[in-house]
């Protein structure tokens, strides 16, 4: 749709008619600029160069009479009208984008560019088990997939900058569209010199926060086990504290004497068989992190989206089969 014409009349008294045109093209030209606040940057991602993309933006700005962007400001600034013109610009793009979708859709197409953020703490697990079978089944859709904490997913959704991601819910955000994949529980991992080691499973009140060696602020699968752990708050006395990036630093850790950790089930798939028997589970109803499909709500290239949901239900459903679990939030409460 690069060349899709908006069209809007305007009659005076006198019925003579204004005729306002602008294409797709800049409406994406004026997005880029308020995305990076920069004429420059905005240009390089638009793959034009930044004489182009000024003029086209100050065409729009001449035929409607009004600043967009406040130029006296650093970083560039939208004016008042121009924020109100920006969130109608990312509607109808998005408009324009669903009629391409719908002729795709009419003709049962799946394929073409399609952008997939996933959470670390879900990436190593869950991509492994799903891609190939994707891959092999659509060929001609062509993956781009990011790593991304859940904060950048939900920014770049948003933004236009994604098209699905793979993350812990709910989320609770207006704009973004969830469809859960499956409950994956929490796993202890205690190592042979800790008093809990003895016990077949364990409770939630055996946690001790103090003990538990954490991934690093930023993490979902952290902040799901301080939820998990608020009855059982951290103390001030610790010898030290130690968070990590990566389950397996915490694992040597935990093997050195240093404390305990959890670990998202998926992952305890693939630990050697002396590290697994250093594991236990709760008891029921267990712990357990919500995983979902998240998308924005205009639900653009849903057939690719439906096509990711069916082909990753078809593999974990072999791989999770708990039931009685208790969903623990993935959003850090203060």
């Amino acid at each position: 749709m690069k060349n899709t014409i908006i069209k809007s009349y305007s009659f005076t008294k006198f019925a003579s008619a204004i005729i306002i045109i602008m294409t797709i093209t800049q409406l994406k030209y004026v997005l880029a600029v308020a995305e990076h606040k920069n004429f420059t940057l905005a240009a390089e991602k638009c793959f034009v160069t930044q004489p182009t993309l000024s003029m086209q933006i100050q065409k729009i700005e001449e035929e409607l009479s009004i600043q967009i962007f406040d130029r006296t400001k650093k970083p560039i600034q939208l004016t008042d009208i121009g924020q109100k013109i920006v969130n109608q610009a990312k509607n109808i793009v998005n408009e324009a984008d669903r009629i391409q979708d719908i002729v795709e859709q009419q003709k049962g197409f799946i394929g073409g560019e399609f952008r997939l953020g996933i959470i670390p703490t879900i990436m190593p697990t869950l991509l492994p088990m799903f891609l190939n079978n994707f891959i092999k089944k659509y060929p001609k859709v062509k993956l781009i997939i990011e790593e991304l904490n859940t904060e950048e997913i939900i920014t770049k959704l948003n933004n236009g900058h994604l098209d699905a991601a793979i993350a812990a819910t709910p989320l609770m955000e207006d704009k973004i569209k969830e469809i859960v994949l499956y409950f994956e529980p929490f796993v202890a991992y205690i190592p042979e010199s800790h008093h809990h080691f003895q016990k077949e499973e364990i409770e939630v009140s055996d946690l001790n926060l103090d003990e538990i060696l954490l991934l690093q602020d930023g993490h979902c699968f952290r902040d799901g086990i301080l939820n998990l752990c608020k009855n059982n708050p951290r103390s001030e006395t610790g010898h030290f504290q130690i968070e990590s990036g990566s389950f397996e630093t915490l694992i040597k850790l935990a093997d050195e004497g240093l404390g305990t950790t959890l670990l998202p089930y998926l992952h305890t798939l693939d630990l050697k068989d002396s590290d697994k028997l250093k594991l236990r589970h709760f008891k029921e109803p267990k712990p357990a992190r919500e995983v979902s499909l998240i998308f924005p709500k205009s639900e653009l290239k849903i057939q690719i989206i439906e096509a990711l949901r069916s082909t990753i239900a078809g593999v974990i459903k072999g791989a999770i089969v708990f039931q009685n679990v208790q969903i623990i939030s993935s959003i850090h409460k203060k």
